[in-house]
């Protein structure tokens, strides 16, 4: 299956049946960590749950072939973001797709800037302030 690069978050849930609609509930922290906003419109798109020997096997072989997963941006790659903790040592973060941190030093919580990303780790990355949007 074929994953967009739009998506924003990614989580199983069973739908609910209520007042003759159906209910998917989002996680809490899928709106604090990840890209959606409370009070925006998305596009869901819902798909069967595999049985449980399904999923076993999907895992095994995920973790044969893939390892973990990449991170979500590349060195060079510029993105608008808006910074959304300070962290022990002063720098803004800020999260991307699935969580990914970002760290970005010389800003402040709330801002909104643009950045390059400069340094990419396994669970986190370094970006560089090219323009401070707000």
């Amino acid at each position: 299956m074929e994953i967009s690069d739009q998506l924003r978050c990614l989580f199983s849930d069973s739908v609910e049946e209520q007042d003759e609609t159906y209910v998917i509930e989002v996680p809490e922290q899928e709106v604090r960590l990840g890209d959606l906003q409370a009070g925006e419109t998305y596009r869901v798109a819902v798909l069967s749950s595999p049985s449980s020997d399904e999923v076993t096997d999907t895992k095994i072989e995920s973790q044969r072939t893939r390892g973990p997963p990449k991170p979500p941006v590349e060195e060079g790659e510029t993105r608008t973001v808006d910074i959304e903790d300070i962290g022990d040592q002063g720098d803004g973060i800020t999260r991307v797709e699935r969580g990914f941190v970002v760290i970005v030093p010389e800003t402040e919580q709330g801002q909104r800037v643009t950045v390059e990303i400069a340094d990419v780790r396994e669970n986190v990355a370094f970006a560089e302030v090219i323009e401070r949007v707000r």
